[in-house]
């Protein structure tokens, strides 16, 4: 496996890390317990040594799944994870408005305690805001997270989904190591501004639904039912007709791959490892099949005429449908 450097930090990790959210939330029911410590484990074996999980996932189960999984392999891995949600509400009492934020430096403090006894661990590696919370100064944030570094809890602070000024008022309080933000052919919006910041600034970018959410790996059509417990049956981009129309997408990285032996997902992949090599996709998987077909990205080496045909073409594919309901979307770009 490769190894990158998450911008200026020298924060190294695998070129492809592992996104563990599905195992326990939002994919659908929760997969079984001991059968994703394993899939953890197995990923260690094959050289993945980036892990990301997050409070709100589950929440806390995820935390705990990826604790106890790590746990023996500690001193080989980084562990990324998240604060800023209020997770004492329920979203689903919220009627509609979403879930609370909450960015308040007891707040972090008190979820940086919760964490580490979650992760089974004395430090957390990679400690993101989730999302930017309009109601705390970024100051204030980023003035939390250094306290905390100083501390010897954490190593590294990140932000994920945050707009170019709140970057970099945040940096300018304690440097940021990693953006986490959704980036893929499909979702090529941090191109214009921020991939242009976080090269100035030294920022690493961790991309996470590198594969459209399981759309770009070419196994769903717009006859694909997503179970009520799944988080794309309410997501604009996963109707039926949007997934009819970008299904473009698909069969452009359906053409690539078979010229390179791959499939799909790997091209998507990738595509994304050639953009930058301060970028880290974060692909996640619940199966040892889909985990292989991942890391066999890391090693196939597009063409130049390769990456020309796949921009040329994208260029002329008009992607459809939000990736977010209009609450969840006002979350991003602040």
């Amino acid at each position: 496996m490769q190894k990158r450097t998450l911008g200026n930090s020298g924060l190294e990790v695998s070129a492809l890390g592992l996104g563990c959210m599905g195992m326990s939330f939002s994919y659908g029911p929760p997969k079984d317990r001991q059968e994703m410590i394993s899939l953890i484990r197995t990923a260690v074996e094959r050289g993945v040594t980036f892990f990301d999980t997050a409070e709100v996932y589950g929440p806390f189960t995820n935390e705990d799944l990826v604790g106890e999984a790590l746990a023996p392999l500690r001193d080989q891995v980084v562990i990324a994870t998240k604060f800023g949600f209020d997770t004492t509400v329920d979203p689903r009492a919220m009627k509609g408005s979403g879930p609370v934020l909450n960015s308040r430096p007891e707040n972090i403090r008190q979820v940086a305690e919760a964490s580490l006894k979650r992760l089974r661990t004395d430090v957390i590696d990679l400690f993101y805001q989730h999302r930017v919370d309009p109601d705390v100064p970024i100051e204030e944030v980023a003035g939390a997270v250094k306290e905390l570094i100083q501390a010897g809890k954490v190593r590294h602070f990140g932000l994920s989904e945050a707009g170019v000024q709140t970057i970099r008022r945040a940096h300018a309080v304690q440097p940021v190591t990693a953006l986490q933000s959704e980036y893929s052919l499909w979702w090529r919006r941090p191109e214009a501004e921020i991939l242009p910041t976080l090269e100035e600034l030294g920022i690493g970018l961790v991309a996470y639904s590198p594969l459209g959410k399981g759309f770009l790996t070419g196994k769903m059509d717009e006859n694909t039912i997503f179970d009520s417990t799944d988080f794309r049956s309410t997501l604009p981009r996963f109707t039926p007709e949007a997934l009819k129309a970008n299904q473009a997408l698909v069969d452009l990285l359906g053409s690539i791959a078979a010229e390179n032996n791959a499939t799909p997902a790997q091209i998507a992949l990738a595509w994304l490892l050639e953009q930058k090599p301060w970028i880290v996709p974060i692909p996640g998987t619940t199966k040892l099949d889909r985990l292989d077909e991942n890391i066999g990205a890391v090693s196939i080496k597009l063409t130049v005429a390769d990456l020309a045909t796949i921009e040329q073409t994208a260029a002329k594919i008009n992607v459809h449908g939000n990736r977010y309901p209009e609450k969840l979307e006002e979350m991003t770009g602040r």
